[in-house]
């Protein structure tokens, strides 16, 4: 059973960068086609894709958000991580990871305050 957990600080201050890990256990990350996601919510509004990391590395980031953001993969611990620069308040939302076609993560809260 393939499972996701995120992990990371729960606020983060206007500026600064915001990095989430994504531990996923039940299957191996390089499994071919596999493609591991980063998708938040803000607070009162719809899911947002923000970006995708393929079994093999390859990354595709949603256009707007794809000058502030990073997604990497750490093969020897079967995470995968996303890093968001330059936050604001605006940033603030559930930031979920997702297994396309698959399970989600449960989402961390992170807050953007000073």
């Amino acid at each position: 059973q393939v499972q996701l957990q995120e992990s990371g600080p729960g606020l983060v201050k206007p500026s600064q960068t915001l990095s989430l890990s994504c531990t996923v256990s039940g299957t191996s990350m390089t499994t071919p086609y596999y493609a591991w996601t980063w998708i938040r919510q803000p607070p009162g509004k719809g899911l947002e894709w923000m970006g995708v990391i393929a079994y093999d590395g390859s990354t595709y980031y949603s256009p707007s958000l794809k000058s502030r953001t990073s997604i990497s993969m750490d093969t020897s611990q079967n995470q995968f991580s996303l890093q968001l620069t330059s936050v604001t308040p605006e940033d603030t939302a559930v930031y979920y990871c997702h297994l396309e076609g698959g399970p989600w993560g449960q989402g961390t809260q992170v807050s953007v305050s000073s």
